[in-house]
């Protein structure tokens, strides 16, 4: 492509409604732009690179056997409540009516469309397994879309489903995508790791996510220094070594303690540890109130919660839903005659001498023996790892990164075939539910992992795999002949090759073409100066920052070697 006649541009300024080093960059860049909260267009130069991760995501898809097909993005909500999902997904969906006052939905996901398309083949054990796949537009209500391409309301995202008779099966296919999506990212150049997650809404036996690591990255990830435990927080298993546990049980104590509602505040006031407290924690899950407590010190874990109590809907219950339903008052709540389901973590099950609330305006009780003293529905580990705590696996020391989930593999089991009626017939003309696997990739949410992962201070440095042109050429002078010439030359012999090309040939100041050069983040650059007289050109790479003279007959092939490497 030749800038000077083409749809080309670039911010000098950073972006003042984008939050990320990505998005700024890529905004700047000219590559995407904000068309409104969570929704982005992808500009020539932008698509080209989304549509080069595609590319490598389809090849791999391709040779793993997978087929590919287009769903539509408008949907009937029957569908999704067949499954049960129409009410899980609340109002995180885009829900409309058509003009027979008939109700769609903007497509999530697609597990279901994909089973009713399944049932088109399937009928004998003879017919499985197969795995299908697509590039669709998926919409969701974000209440918080941020980062760019990170968290959007549409958004572009490769999802493959497998279908086998059996889990043994699923298992073969399963691996197949695994392996499949490491090639991905490995191809990528994206430094990831995968680890083990929450099924969520999508439901299963299994999930695993391949997370770009990033600091701006929404889920914390959690490793093991000697062992290969790995795991997203949200379903790490907590192994506390400060336990509440103090000497032999003592008799309780109602204490007042006046305007002391926050861990922080009842434990100055009473000059105690935190570890010494029991926090409070009031939630509706679905219509039911549930009390639930943790160390003081912890922080309660939803997604555990809500995985244990198997509820769609999950909130924290407000003060008049609290009054109506226990005996608590807010800020003052304990588990002792509080007059509601109770839930408390496993690691205060033994906790003795311990502070709680005593569901008493401005009191609290001490000495509490948590065996002796407190009745509770259920005891469950509800609380979010944190530093300090040690591998549930080898009790060695864990670390925390973040990171971005670009794709995620589910064992989904018969969910959604049984919900569907998606069954196949055996030997014997037995009918069994069909077992479905799930593999999901976000591309533009890819693009900016790349994007933050594989920039510096001056711009992006795109790999080259997906770059969307391999060499950047900047013509010093426009206006001199030969510069020009060359320039010209060099540009069509990269085309001849194969090798894209991008010819900078606008009446610009060096100065601006350069700092565009660097902006934008093409592998390797091209100067074509005044030393063209010598039949030599400025040779520079993007990533190390190398810059060399290289003779135009070498120009080639120095290049060919160059992209081999970046």
């Amino acid at each position: 492509m030749k800038l000077k006649n083409s749809f080309f541009y670039t911010l000098r300024e950073n972006a003042s409604d984008e939050d990320s080093i990505s998005s700024n960059l890529l905004v700047r860049a000219g590559m995407i732009k904000k068309s409104g909260t969570g929704s982005y267009m992808f500009m020539p130069m932008g698509y080209k690179i989304l549509k080069n991760i595609e590319n490598v995501v389809r090849e791999e898809m391709n040779k793993a056997g997978a087929m590919e097909l287009l769903m539509p993005s408008l949907i009937h909500e029957d569908v999704y409540a067949k499954s049960g999902r129409s009410e899980t997904f609340g109002s995180s969906i885009f829900r409309l009516k058509d003009r027979y006052d008939k109700p769609y939905i903007l497509g999530p996901t697609h597990e279901e469309m994909f089973a009713i398309a399944a049932k088109m083949k399937v009928k004998s054990y003879k017919d499985l397994p197969f795995n299908l796949y697509q590039f669709q537009n998926k919409f969701r209500d974000e209440p918080r879309p941020r980062f760019g391409l990170i968290r959007v309301r549409e958004f572009i995202m490769k999802d493959a489903y497998s279908f086998d008779t059996d889990l043994a099966g699923l298992d073969e296919s399963y691996e197949k995508m695994f392996n499949a999506y490491k090639n991905i990212f490995d191809r990528l150049g994206i430094d990831y790791k995968i680890v083990k997650a929450d099924t969520g809404a999508m439901g299963g036996l299994l999930s695993e996510e391949f997370q770009a690591i990033s600091e701006i990255g929404e889920d914390t990830l959690v490793f093991c220094e000697k062992c290969d435990f790995s795991s997203n927080d949200e379903i790490a298993e907590c192994v506390i070594t400060n336990l509440a546990r103090k000497g032999e049980e003592m008799q309780m104590e109602e204490v007042h303690t006046p305007d002391s509602k926050t861990i922080e505040e009842v434990s100055a006031f009473l000059n105690i540890e935190k570890t010494q407290t029991v926090k409070a924690l009031m939630y509706k899950a679905d219509d039911e109130l549930v009390a639930c407590f943790v160390q003081g010190d912890r922080e309660l874990n939803e997604v555990k919660l809500q995985k244990i109590l198997g509820c769609s809907i999950m909130e924290m219950a407000d003060d008049a839903f609290i009054a109506a339903n226990s005996k608590a008052v807010p800020g003052f709540a304990g588990p002792i005659g509080i007059g509601c389901k109770v839930i408390i973590d496993k690691h205060i099950k033994d906790a003795v001498n311990v502070v709680v609330g005593a569901n008493k305006a401005d009191y609290h009780i001490k000495n509490v023996s948590i065996p002796r003293d407190v009745e509770y529905d259920l005891c469950e580990d509800i609380t979010v790892v944190k530093a300090g705590d040690i591998c549930p696996v080898c009790g060695g020391n864990l670390i925390f990164k973040k990171g971005i989930e670009v794709g995620n593999t589910f064992k989904l089991g018969t969910k959604y075939s049984e919900a569907l009626d998606l069954e196949y017939s055996d030997e014997n003309n037995k009918l069994h539910p069909v077992v479905m696997g799930s593999y999901g990739i976000g591309i533009g949410r890819t693009m900016s992992a790349i994007a933050e992962q594989c920039s510096d201070e001056k711009g992006l440095v795109w790999p080259s795999i997906i770059a969307p042109y391999k060499v950047h050429i900047v013509l010093i002078k426009d206006n001199d002949e030969e510069q020009a010439a060359a320039a010209e030359e060099i540009y069509k012999m990269l085309n001849i090759e194969g090798i894209e090309a991008l010819l900078d040939d606008r009446k610009e100041r060096p100065g601006v073409k350069f700092n565009d050069a660097e902006l934008i983040g093409m592998p390797v650059r091209v100067t074509v100066g005044k030393k063209i007289t010598e039949g030599i050109v400025e040779f520079n790479v993007r990533k190390t920052g190398e810059a060399t003279e290289v003779k135009t007959d070498e120009l080639l092939e120095t290049i060919k070697e160059t992209l081999k490497k970046v």
